[in-house]
């Protein structure tokens, strides 16, 4: 079911209001959306490197040109859509697709039952020095077009729940209405298929905590999150939290799908092949 900004807004500030935190899972499967919402978590997010991920393959597939990303998306709709009994659900949304009026997209999300966006694949993952991001930048495939997304879905009356990785663009979304800021420490570690490269916990609740002040300074009732990086597992995004002040949850994909999977699988099989008979 398709919730209105009004009423995912509602739930969220409730979650905070308890002393709860918020919580948002990514889901590349619709087993993985069905029993993340059975954990309790308040968002599900859709977004195409969740496919490759559950595929075995790194995050960051869903930057690389292996198939249309918005496209993937609106297919894995339809397979977790109807499993989700009562969770807003978020699309991923691709906002420097140059093949998209995006505001014929975004009508169609809303359509289809998403109740919000989130900004992915993201520009924001490649580094602002290099070459490839300022060459983005100048030939209007750059992370302004993704801030622009994320008003075109606040103006639609969506949950807008934006990645960010510096505090100026903690300011730009939050001036263009993002309800959920995801301060975004990088690529997550861990695991099989996890990073190597990563902040350390103290710098990143350093930077997590620029950014929530950075957004806050644009609009007070703006929600922060985290996400990423060396936070993930949850005593990673429980340590991060209480060294920071106003920050309100913690968004996973890998670490709340992949990372889950990767254990659980590998030792069932292992307690299987033990069976002494």
């Amino acid at each position: 079911m398709m919730f209105t900004r009004e009423e995912s807004l509602s739930r969220l500030r409730e979650t905070v209001a308890n002393g709860d935190p918020v919580i948002g899972a990514g889901a590349g499967t619709g087993i993985s959306a069905k029993f993340a919402e059975r954990g309790g978590v308040d968002l599900l997010i859709i977004y195409n490197s969740g496919r490759y991920r559950m595929n075995g393959r790194g995050s960051l597939a869903g930057l690389l040109p292996y198939g249309d990303a918005n496209e993937i998306v609106l297919d894995m709709g339809r397979e977790v859509l109807p499993v989700v009994e009562d969770t807003p659900v978020l699309a991923g949304v691709n906002g420097t697709d140059p093949f998209r009026r995006m505001e014929v997209f975004v009508e169609d999300l809303k359509r289809r039952g998403f109740s919000g966006v989130q900004n992915f694949p993201t520009v924001g993952l490649i580094d602002e020095d290099s070459g490839f991001r300022q060459n983005l930048e100048e030939t209007g495939m750059g992370y302004d077009k993704e801030v622009e997304m994320i008003r075109e879905a606040s103006e639609q009356g969506m949950l807008t729940c934006p990645y960010v990785f510096s505090e100026e663009q903690a300011r730009a979304m939050t001036e263009a209405g993002a309800d959920v800021v995801v301060s975004h420490m990088g690529l997550t570690t861990s695991g099989d298929i996890g990073a190597e490269t990563a902040l350390d916990l103290e710098t990143a609740a350093e930077r997590v905590q620029a950014h929530h002040d950075a957004a806050k300074s644009v609009n007070e009732d703006v929600m922060v999150i985290c996400h990423g990086g060396p936070i993930a597992w949850p005593d990673d995004a429980e340590y991060v939290l209480n060294e920071t002040e106003g920050v309100v949850g913690f968004f996973g994909a890998s670490s709340l799908e992949r990372l889950p999977t990767e254990q659980a699988i590998e030792n069932q099989a292992k307690e299987f092949k033990s069976i002494q008979f």
